[in-house]
Protein backbone atom coordinates (compact mmCIF):
# COMPACT_ATOMS: atom_id res chain seq x y z
CA UNK A 1 0.00 0.00 0.00
CA UNK A 2 2.69 2.49 1.09
CA UNK A 3 4.78 1.17 -2.27
CA UNK A 4 2.10 1.97 -4.20
CA UNK A 5 1.75 5.66 -2.96
CA UNK A 6 5.17 6.84 -3.10
CA UNK A 7 5.89 5.95 0.79
CA UNK A 8 9.02 4.33 2.27
CA UNK A 9 7.88 0.29 2.88
CA UNK A 10 9.77 -0.68 6.33
CA UNK A 11 7.43 0.19 9.08
CA UNK A 12 4.51 -0.99 7.14
CA UNK A 13 6.03 -4.43 6.97
CA UNK A 14 3.76 -4.53 10.77
CA UNK A 15 1.13 -4.25 9.37
CA UNK A 16 1.11 -8.01 7.80
CA UNK A 17 -1.48 -10.39 8.58
CA UNK A 18 -3.20 -8.38 11.11
CA UNK A 19 -0.28 -7.09 12.94
CA UNK A 20 2.01 -10.51 11.94
CA UNK A 21 0.01 -12.51 14.68
CA UNK A 22 -3.25 -12.48 12.31
CA UNK A 23 -5.30 -11.50 15.75
CA UNK A 24 -5.16 -8.03 14.53
CA UNK A 25 -7.50 -5.60 12.15
CA UNK A 26 -6.46 -6.07 8.59
CA UNK A 27 -3.48 -4.83 7.51
CA UNK A 28 -4.29 -3.56 3.96
CA UNK A 29 -6.94 -1.72 5.66
CA UNK A 30 -4.64 -0.57 8.56
CA UNK A 31 -2.06 0.49 6.07
CA UNK A 32 -4.73 2.74 4.02
CA UNK A 33 -5.09 4.74 7.37
CA UNK A 34 -1.70 5.21 8.11
CA UNK A 35 -1.16 6.37 3.96
CA UNK A 36 -4.11 8.84 5.10
CA UNK A 37 -2.23 9.61 8.33
CA UNK A 38 1.30 10.10 6.48
CA UNK A 39 -0.40 12.46 3.52
CA UNK A 40 -3.05 14.51 5.33
CA UNK A 41 -1.95 14.77 8.76
CA UNK A 42 0.33 17.28 10.11
CA UNK A 43 4.11 16.69 9.47
CA UNK A 44 5.18 17.47 13.02
CA UNK A 45 5.15 14.28 14.84
CA UNK A 46 3.47 16.25 18.21
CA UNK A 47 1.28 18.27 15.68
CA UNK A 48 -2.75 18.05 15.81
CA UNK A 49 -4.63 16.23 14.16
CA UNK A 50 -5.90 18.61 10.41
CA UNK A 51 -9.11 18.83 9.22
CA UNK A 52 -8.85 17.59 6.43
CA UNK A 53 -7.12 14.00 8.02
CA UNK A 54 -9.92 13.80 10.04
CA UNK A 55 -12.28 13.68 7.49
CA UNK A 56 -10.54 12.10 5.24
CA UNK A 57 -10.49 9.00 8.20
CA UNK A 58 -14.31 9.50 8.56
CA UNK A 59 -14.88 9.12 4.87
CA UNK A 60 -12.49 6.42 4.83
CA UNK A 61 -13.42 3.83 7.49
CA UNK A 62 -17.38 4.25 6.28
CA UNK A 63 -16.12 3.71 2.93
CA UNK A 64 -14.27 0.64 3.98
CA UNK A 65 -17.56 -0.44 5.56
CA UNK A 66 -19.78 0.01 3.08
CA UNK A 67 -17.59 -1.11 0.30
CA UNK A 68 -15.01 -3.99 1.25
CA UNK A 69 -16.23 -7.47 0.45
CA UNK A 70 -15.68 -9.29 4.45
CA UNK A 71 -16.70 -12.52 2.73
CA UNK A 72 -18.33 -14.37 6.06
CA UNK A 73 -16.30 -12.65 8.59
CA UNK A 74 -17.85 -10.75 11.31
CA UNK A 75 -15.20 -8.06 11.06
CA UNK A 76 -11.85 -6.62 9.82
CA UNK A 77 -10.03 -8.83 11.91
CA UNK A 78 -7.62 -10.95 9.71
CA UNK A 79 -7.98 -14.66 10.86
CA UNK A 80 -11.46 -13.49 11.11
CA UNK A 81 -11.41 -12.64 6.76
CA UNK A 82 -8.99 -15.66 5.96
CA UNK A 83 -10.06 -18.68 8.27
CA UNK A 84 -12.87 -19.73 6.01
CA UNK A 85 -10.33 -19.77 3.07
CA UNK A 86 -7.95 -22.60 4.20
CA UNK A 87 -4.24 -22.33 4.29
CA UNK A 88 -3.25 -19.08 5.22
CA UNK A 89 -0.63 -19.59 1.80
CA UNK A 90 -2.66 -21.16 -0.82
CA UNK A 91 -4.22 -19.11 -3.58
CA UNK A 92 -7.96 -19.07 -2.51
CA UNK A 93 -6.73 -16.38 0.41
CA UNK A 94 -3.80 -14.81 -1.54
CA UNK A 95 -6.44 -14.00 -4.24
CA UNK A 96 -9.27 -12.37 -1.45
CA UNK A 97 -6.31 -10.41 0.22
CA UNK A 98 -5.13 -9.13 -2.97
CA UNK A 99 -8.43 -7.96 -4.21
CA UNK A 100 -9.18 -6.59 -0.67
CA UNK A 101 -5.85 -4.45 -0.73
CA UNK A 102 -6.73 -3.26 -4.33
CA UNK A 103 -10.63 -2.36 -3.30
CA UNK A 104 -8.24 -0.40 -0.07
CA UNK A 105 -5.83 1.67 -2.27
CA UNK A 106 -8.62 2.75 -4.38
CA UNK A 107 -10.51 3.91 -1.39
CA UNK A 108 -6.84 5.69 -0.17
CA UNK A 109 -6.53 7.32 -3.55
CA UNK A 110 -10.44 8.13 -3.21
CA UNK A 111 -9.87 9.66 0.24
CA UNK A 112 -6.39 11.53 -1.22
CA UNK A 113 -8.47 13.25 -3.84
CA UNK A 114 -11.38 14.02 -1.60
CA UNK A 115 -9.96 15.77 1.18
CA UNK A 116 -5.72 16.41 0.04
CA UNK A 117 -5.02 19.78 -1.73
CA UNK A 118 -1.93 18.42 -3.14
CA UNK A 119 -1.11 16.68 -6.59
CA UNK A 120 0.26 13.44 -6.26
CA UNK A 121 1.69 10.65 -8.96
CA UNK A 122 0.34 7.17 -8.08
CA UNK A 123 1.46 3.98 -10.26
CA UNK A 124 0.80 0.94 -9.77
CA UNK A 125 2.90 -2.13 -8.86
CA UNK A 126 4.51 -3.73 -10.97
CA UNK A 127 3.89 -7.76 -10.73
CA UNK A 128 5.91 -10.44 -9.25
CA UNK A 129 6.90 -12.63 -11.74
Amino acid sequence: MAETFGLPTPAYQSLRRGGITGEGACGAIRAGEQVLGEILGDPAPTGGVTDRLRDAMVWFQRAVSERIDLGTSPDQICNNLTRPLGDFHGDRRKQFCTNLAAQVAEITAEAVVRFGDIAMNITPIEEAP
